[in-house]
């Protein structure tokens, strides 16, 4: 999505949850001083021409997990998706996160080869600063702010949607899902209105969830 497409709803979603807009841009430029490398180039490589399977980390993931082929497959994780995807053998080819779900399995998984699309929001400026400089392998960084150098921004808001507009952008030849589930009622009211954000942004990609 281009940066004039995607100003509209992030001007929205900046209202609805009162978030701002130069916090997010400090946050971006902090991670830009400190990003290990851009591995653009190789994301690129992994995605285009090739199906890809976007995994969210709605309650069904596992079930969804176990019903899913992922042969010739690009894995595209959202955060903590990646450690149940790992967990049930399946290395990621990438994993899409704002950090607040990384740990040690991440960095691992990154030792392996999985590319880390990492994302600086003004919410999590400590994490950008305490977990990217231990990043050794293939990174990836993104913005929901306007893209700088080495920072972009493919679109999206949380980490399942930013997963699907990132493989949509680099040009998947298609895009599958599991492991969402926008309906989920046991959620606090926050996620309730990322899931409401995130429907919203998906159908833009004409997927209707």
């Amino acid at each position: 999505m281009k940066t004039e497409e995607w100003e509209p709803y992030y001007s929205e979603i900046l209202n609805f949850f009162g978030f701002s807009r130069d916090d997010d841009e400090r946050a971006a430029q902090i991670l830009a001083e400190i990003l290990p490398r851009d591995d653009i180039s190789l994301l690129k490589q992994i995605v285009a021409g090739n199906p890809c399977i976007v995994c969210g980390n709605a309650p069904s993931l596992a079930k969804d997990i176990a019903n899913t082929d992922f042969s010739d497959k690009v894995i595209i994780a959202a955060d903590a998706a990646a450690r149940i995807l790992f967990n049930h053998g399946h290395r990621p080819d990438v994993i899409i996160s704002d950090i607040d779900g990384m740990d040690d399995d991440f960095l691992e998984m990154n030792d392996k080869g999985t590319v880390l699309v990492l994302h600086a929001h003004g919410d999590n400026i400590p994490l950008v600063k305490s977990w990217v400089p231990k990043v050794k392998g293939p990174f990836v960084a993104t913005t929901q702010a306007t893209p700088l150098t080495h920072v972009y921004n493919f679109g999206g808001f949380s980490d399942g949607d930013r997963a699907v507009f990132c493989a949509h952008e680099l040009g998947a030849s298609s895009v599958s899902l599991i492991g969402f589930d926008l309906d989920d009622s046991s959620v606090d009211p926050v996620k309730h209105g990322k899931l409401m954000i995130a429907r919203k942004l998906l159908k833009t990609l004409g997927y209707d969830i």
